[in-house]
């Protein structure tokens, strides 16, 4: 490969990852480059305020924005951060959960779970409600959010079935589950008041 070649390469790869995550099984070539550009990517990401973020073992890799250190100026954000609603962060630390339970009892490498066994995750935690269609207008909305942000593959030709994308392992750390089980506990306490108070209106 020339050198002209060689800098053509590298500007793909870096274009790529700036248009969002690198699957090893579905960006064969783009991956490769990667692979064999991985320290000059990661060196000139640096330079804008980026971290690549590359997991060899899952076939995953993404730019996060770098954490501005102690004394250094804030850097404009090349990657936007993400609000996410209570019922989506609920979704994924379900989802996060569920990867680790399939890991630690399952040999396969990919987690397929059905649209109601989503469903049926969520209904723990939701208020009940007599209205079910909009209920699962919700869920599924919280569905197709999360599969845009990557986090669940829609299977081709099985329209409820989901792959939940090991990605998702990287974004939700053992810190932000534990963060976010405090705000889950605070949520059951609310949710088991309203059913008590419920209960007393009924009789």
């Amino acid at each position: 490969m020339t050198n002209s070649e060689k800098g053509v390469s590298f500007s793909q790869t870096v274009i790529a990852l700036m248009k969002g995550v690198i699957y090893r099984e579905e960006n064969g070539g783009a991956w490769q480059d990667l692979l064999n550009f991985q320290a000059p990517v990661r060196d000139y990401t640096a330079i804008l305020g980026l971290e690549l973020i590359l997991d060899e073992a899952e076939g995953y890799a993404f730019l996060r924005q770098r954490s501005t250190q102690a004394g250094e100026e804030e850097l404009f954000r090349l990657v936007p951060r993400r609000q996410l609603g209570f019922s989506v962060s609920l979704l994924l630390a379900l989802l996060r959960k569920k990867l680790v339970e399939f890991d630690a009892s399952s040999g396969e490498a990919r987690l397929i779970m059905r649209e109601e066994e989503i469903v049926n995750l969520l209904s723990v935690f939701l208020p009940d409600t007599a209205n079910e269609a909009r209920l699962m207008d919700r869920v599924e909305s919280d569905i197709r959010k999360i599969v845009e942000m990557g986090f669940l593959r829609r299977l081709r030709d099985q329209e409820n079935e989901f792959e939940v994308r090991r990605i998702l392992k990287a974004f939700v750390d053992a810190q932000w589950l534990s963060d976010f089980d405090l705000r889950l506990a605070d949520y059951r306490t609310m949710i088991e008041g309203a059913h008590l108070v419920s209960g007393k209106r009924a009789t």
